[in-house]
C-alpha cells in the first residue's frame, strides 16, 4: 500500500480530522508494531495510537492498588476494552494469584530483569489462539503517559486502551520458535504498574493441553510527552530475558466450526470458526503449500533472525497470493479485522450477536477498502470473489 493511500484511510478512520504530522506518527508506529497486510478504517484505528493523552483513565493511587488483588483478575479488569473484548468470566485458568498485600501464591510464572517483572496471571485458549493475560511492574518507570489507541470499530465508540510493545519468540510444545509480533493490550494501573493480555494465533489447531513458550527479550512503551519527536515508538524500551512456560487447556465451550469448502475463482472458502471473542475465517488460494522444515528455517533465520515465517514462504517463492475478507453479523454490523495472514482472516466478535455471518472475499485490496467504509450495502460487494451467508445457529 501506497503512503498516499494509508494517508487516506487514516483521515476517514479517525474523527475529528488529524494533521498530517499526527499521520506520520502513526505511519511510523504501525511499521514498528510489525504488522503487514491491510489497513482499512478499523484496523487503522485499532493500529494508529489516538493522541488521547491520559484523560479519564482513573489511575490508582499506588499505595490503594498495592491492597488490590489484581494479578488472577487481570481478564475480568481489561475485558471490557481490548480488541478480543468480551465475558471471561469462567473461561480462563487462573495461573497465579495475589493476596492483598501484593504477595504471590506462586513464582512459576512470574520473572524479573532489568528492573522489569513480568507475571503470568491467566490463561485462555479456544484451540486456535492464546489468550494470556500479564502483569508489568517497574519500579522506575512511569506508565501513566502510554497513550491509548482506540479499540472499537469507530471512534465514537469511546473504547480506549493502552498497549505495551513486546519483542521476543514463542513456541507452543517445543515447535519451531515464531516471531511475537502483537503488543500487550490493557490497562495502566499505576505509575508502575500496567495489566493486559496477549493473543497469539496457533498455527495449527490444538487440542487437549499444551505449553506456551514465551520469551521476551524487549519490553517497550510510548510516551505521549514526545509526541513531536520524530520517532516516538517504544520510547522507552528495555532489552532483558523474560522467560516463562506457561500451561494450557483448550477450552472448545462455544467454539463452533462450520464446514464450507466453496472455489470459485482462484480462492477457496474452507471453513468459519466461531469461538466467544473471535471469527475466523479460513481460505486458501494458489501457491505452493510447502511447509518449512525445521533446517530451513534456521538457515533463514540465521541470515535474518527477524524473519517471519510468512517472509521465509515469500522468499521461497511459495507464498499464498493476498485475498481480503470482511464480515459482517446478522444485523449488518461489521466485525473488527485484525490482520490477515495467508489462510486465515481473523475478526474480533466484541460482545456482539451472532447468529448469521455475510462474509466477502475479495482479491483487490481497494476492493476490500472501499466496502469496509461504506458497509454492508456496499454497491462494490458484487464485486466479491466469494460472498457466502453462514448461518451459525
Amino acid at each position: 500500500m501506497t503512503d498516499e493511500k494509508l494517508d487516506q484511510i487514516l483521515k476517514q478512520a479517525l474523527a475529528p480530522e488529524i494533521n498530517d504530522r499526527e499521520i506520520r506518527v502513526r505511519r511510523r508506529r504501525k511499521g514498528k508494531m510489525r504488522k503487514f497486510g491491510k489497513i482499512g478504517k478499523a484496523a487503522a484505528a485499532a493500529v494508529a495510537v489516538a493522541v488521547i493523552g491520559t484523560f479519564g483513565l482513573g489511575y490508582f493511587n499506588p499505595a490503594l492498588a498495592a491492597k488490590i488483588p489484581l494479578i488472577g483478575k487481570i481478564f475480568e479488569k481489561v475485558e471490557d476494552d481490548i480488541i478480543y473484548s468480551g465475558d471471561y468470566t469462567d473461561k480462563g485458568t487462573v495461573l497465579t494469584n495475589e493476596d492483598h498485600a501484593g504477595n504471590l501464591d506462586t513464582s512459576d510464572y512470574s520473572v524479573s530483569d532489568k528492573g522489569i517483572t513480568l507475571t503470568a496471571s491467566e490463561v485462555y485458549c479456544d484451540g486456535y489462539s492464546v489468550f494470556l493475560t500479564v502483569n508489568i511492574e517497574a519500579e522506575d518507570a512511569d506508565f501513566t503517559h502510554i497513550p491509548e489507541h482506540y479499540t472499537g470499530m469507530n471512534v465514537a465508540d469511546n473504547r480506549t486502551a493502552a498497549g505495551f510493545y513486546i519483542d521476543g519468540t514463542w513456541s507452543v510444545d517445543g515447535n519451531s520458535p515464531e516471531m511475537l509480533e502483537n503488543t500487550f493490550e490493557g490497562e495502566v494501573i499505576d505509575s508502575h504498574t500496567f495489566a493486559g493480555m496477549l493473543k497469539v494465533n496457533l498455527a495449527e489447531k490444538a487440542t487437549g493441553s499444551g505449553e506456551l513458550n514465551l520469551n521476551v527479550n524487549g519490553l517497550g512503551y510510548d510516551d505521549d510527552r514526545m509526541l513531536d519527536g520524530e520517532e516516538i515508538s517504544a520510547s522507552h524500551w528495555t532489552d532483558g530475558s523474560w522467560n516463562i512456560v506457561i500451561p494450557f487447556e483448550v477450552n472448545g465451550t462455544d467454539v463452533k466450526t462450520i464446514e464450507v469448502g466453496e472455489k470459485k475463482g482462484n480462492i477457496t472458502l474452507d471453513n468459519v470458526v466461531v469461538s466467544p471473542y473471535q471469527v475466523i475465517v479460513h481460505a486458501t488460494t494458489p501457491g505452493e503449500q510447502r511447509e518449512l522444515t525445521d533446517d530451513r528455517r534456521e538457515k533463514l533465520l540465521s541470515k535474518d533472525p527477524d524473519m517471519t515465517d510468512a517472509e521465509m514462504l515469500e522468499l521461497l517463492g511459495w507464498s499464498y497470493e493476498p485475498c481480503y475478507t470482511i464480515c459482517f453479523n446478522q444485523d449488518g454490523e461489521m466485525l473488527y479485522p485484525d490482520t490477515e495472514m495467508a489462510g486465515r482472516a481473523g475478526f474480533a466478535v466484541q460482545g456482539k450477536e451472532i447468529k448469521t455471518l455475510q462474509i466477502f472475499i475479495f482479491d483487490n485490496l481497494d476492493d476490500w477498502a472501499q466496502m469496509e467504509q461504506e458497509g454492508i450495502g456496499s454497491s462494490i460487494a458484487d464485486r466479491a470473489v466469494i460472498a457466502k451467508e453462514i448461518h451459525v445457529e
